[in-house]
């Protein structure tokens, strides 16, 4: 008796659960449905019905609940209604991330409630540069979204303003926020450079393939927008005229502390405030206390401006040796690629533009620059007027690349292309030579690559 009560029971808990599931995924349908369209006034009852009886049917719930949440904060009539609002933006980001853990990236939801702060001024300025901060300090790797990156310097630019923060103090965070960009560049180009490659071996790619190239090159684009934007707020604020006399006054204070001399001497250095013997005194000491890429990099600038490049190429190796950031180390392998280009040492040159294009693959000049050293190898490479002429095919596809991974590069990208595309064998030449679709070897000079001709 007591075993068929047990199962009566249990059959009326499943058929209930069975009956509560089915509820919620109809609610939720409809729910999908009206917010698609953004019919706050049907969804959000909906939401909220959801929300308080099936939070863990789907995590549909949240991606739709916070577009139509950011929707009705921006219609909402009253502060006080727009304030409710915003905490159940909040609620919904944190119960995203509670629900669906493997689904939901924590930098992400973090950063959309400080840009919910942001956008509707919550809080004081500290408090909303603490909602980023929390992101960075958290989860930077999924700090992604170009506009709160822009959103979290802009608020330290607003404070330092109204003088509440000192000059220091932005200089510190526009480091943070240029290293931030770059490692997402980084990581979209290096998403795109095989993509681009296949593509230039004329493969086909899969619609996945060309859907993570289309959203790497979107987003290398918005990357480039975002860091000119937090380039024009420093503005004139790091101009030599403004770092000299502050560092100048706290030198001697400062001459035997390490972090200080390397703050000193990294931004002098990016600044190319390197005349004023100040540059000089600040990298010397800096090198004695700890050798370091920074000093020895530094030492290789003031090496060279003296035309001594024997000794400029000594420093910058070291600094590269001892170089651990991949944008420090690729900027570095730049500056040594460009000594060995100016000497005419193309195959050095080359290693070295490729080693910062391993460091920093959304170094898109770095490509350019080998197009360039390719296209004026032209007349040395091939056997026939038609191999020579070839060359520049595989120099317009270096010089591609280069506003691919790098926006800002794009005219110059496109007009280096045409100019080489100009320069190679035209369809007429590709006939008579019956060559359309072979391959071209360069192993007899130092370029050492192939080309495929083109279908012209």
């Amino acid at each position: 008796m007591k075993s068929n009560i047990a199962f009566t029971i249990l059959g009326v808990v499943m058929a209930v659960t069975t009956a509560t599931a089915q509820d919620c995924n109809v609610t939720l349908s409809l729910f999908n449905e009206s917010a698609k369209v953004n019919n706050y006034d049907d969804a959000y009852p909906k939401y909220k019905q959801l929300i308080e009886s099936c939070s863990d049917t789907h995590i549909l719930i949240y991606q739709r609940g916070e577009k139509i949440l950011e929707g009705m904060i921006d219609q909402a009539d009253t502060d006080e209604r727009k304030n409710e609002l915003i905490q159940e933006y909040i609620d919904n980001q944190m119960m995203r991330l509670e629900k669906f853990p493997a689904k939901t990236q924590k930098g992400a939801m973090l950063a959309s409630i400080a840009m919910i702060k942001y956008k509707n001024e919550v809080g004081t300025l500290e408090e909303r540069l603490k909602a980023f901060e929390d992101v960075a300090e958290t989860d930077k790797d999924n700090f992604s979204s170009p506009v709160a990156i822009y959103a979290y310097f802009r608020i330290a630019n607003d404070l330092n303003d109204a003088g509440e923060r000192d000059i220091q103090f932005l200089f510190d965070k526009y480091d943070e926020v240029i290293e931030l960009i770059e490692t997402q560049e980084n990581d979209k180009a290096a998403e795109a450079k095989p993509l681009i490659e296949k593509q230039e071996a004329q493969e086909e790619l899969t619609s996945r393939e060309s859907r993570i190239l289309k959203n790497s090159e979107i987003y290398l684009r918005n990357y480039n927008k975002i860091k000119g934007s937090v380039n024009s707020l420093l503005g004139s604020k790091a101009d030599c005229e403004n770092l000299m006399p502050m560092y100048k006054r706290d030198f001697d204070e400062k001459s035997s502390d390490v972090n200080w001399l390397r703050n000193a001497n990294e931004r002098l250095s990016a600044k190319d405030c390197t005349e004023d013997p100040l540059f000089f005194q600040v990298s010397e000491a800096l090198h004695k206390i700890e050798p370091s890429e920074y000093s020895a990099y530094s030492l290789g600038q003031l090496a060279e401006a003296d035309g001594d490049r024997k000794k400029a190429l000594e420093y910058l190796n070291e600094a590269a040796e001892l170089a651990t950031d991949q944008s420090k180390k690729s900027k570095i392998y730049y500056r040594i690629a460009n000594n060995f280009n100016a000497q005419g040492n193309y195959s050095q040159a080359r290693n070295y533009y490729r080693r910062a294009l391993d460091s920093k693959p959304s170094m898109g000049v770095a490509y350019l620059k080998i197009a360039e050293m390719y296209a004026k190898s032209a007349n040395n490479c091939g056997t026939t007027a038609f191999e020579k002429r070839a060359v520049y095919w595989l120099a317009a596809d270096y010089a591609g690349r280069a506003g691919r991974v790098d926006p800002s590069l794009s005219s110059n990208s496109k007009a280096s292309v045409e100019s080489y595309k100009g320069r190679a064998p035209q369809k007429s030449d590709i006939f008579q030579e019956d060559a359309a679709g072979s391959k071209i070897s360069f192993s007899s000079c130092w370029i050492g690559e192939s080309v495929v001709v083109p279908n012209l």
